[in-house]
């Protein structure tokens, strides 16, 4: 009868995964993937970008629906708050330009980088903010419903080939700015595999964090360890984005680590 009863338990958690990472994928496709680099870069050109201000310090962020703030009932997202604490801590004026795209991958990222406005913003910036990789990696949930070691390896080194590119062809318009690039959380860490998941991500960030490390200016900010204790208090209904409390957690650690 107990082993009757494991049995149906370990089913039913299996099919919970099962049913969430499919939610996810949905959720992904259906309202965050952009639908094509083009249209998303005009879309993004129009949200969150705050008009610079003579004397001002200038802030770009890049990346994926972290760097837009999906997730965040109140529309503000990481960078939002960002604005928040460092306008607590300064008198600096602030000016902020958010090119962030829903469900960027860093290929899309790459490409994103030849387009001429962007370019010239970028050229003037004093910190470059980005967000990617997530989707590169969980590709709505199918990675870990998976679990194809090879693949994953093989996703990864795409992601850092590109990351790579990203970073030198930042520092070719900017050789001064300050660039940050915000890690992975694990947003699955309190379901089944989680030591096989927390793993995959550890790994990828450290990855990630080497790279950063072989560059001038160049700085990796962590997030595992904020959603780490209590991953459920700071997730949207979505079960993947971070909350409210999500976005102000890494808000805070990227404001700790800008000086002026």
């Amino acid at each position: 009868m107990k082993k009757y009863s494991v049995a149906i338990t370990l089913a039913i958690s299996m099919l919970s995964l099962i049913l969430m990472l499919f939610g996810l994928g949905w959720t992904i496709q259906n309202q965050f993937f952009s639908k094509g680099a083009t249209g998303a870069i005009e879309q993004a050109k129009s949200v969150g970008d705050v008009p610079a201000e003579k004397d001002a310090k200038v802030i770009v962020a890049l990346g994926d629906s972290l760097t837009r703030g999906t997730g965040d009932d109140k529309g503000k997202g990481y960078i939002g708050y960002l604005v928040d604490e460092l306008e607590e801590k300064s008198d600096e004026k602030i000016s902020i330009h958010n090119y962030g795209v829903k469900g960027y991958r860093s290929n899309q990222l790459l490409e994103q980088l030849k387009q001429s406005e962007i370019r010239r913003k970028i050229q003037n910036a004093d910190y470059i903010l980005i967000t990617i990789g997530g989707n590169d990696l969980f590709q709505s949930g199918q990675t870990f419903l998976e679990m194809d070691e090879k693949k994953i390896a093989q996703t990864k080194e795409e992601y850092l080939k590109n990351l790579d590119s990203i970073l030198t062809e930042l520092r070719s318009l900017n050789d001064s700015a300050v660039i940050f690039h915000i890690g992975l959380y694990n947003p699955f860490i309190d379901l089944n595999d989680s030591a096989a998941t927390t793993k995959i991500v550890r790994d990828w960030n450290y990855e990630t964090n080497k790279l950063l490390d072989e560059r001038q200016k160049a700085i990796y900010v962590p997030t595992f360890d904020l959603f780490q204790l209590s991953v459920n208090d700071y997730l949207y209904t979505d079960k993947f984005h971070p909350n409210a409390e999500g976005y102000r957690l890494i808000a805070e650690r990227v404001a700790s680590l800008i000086t002026w």
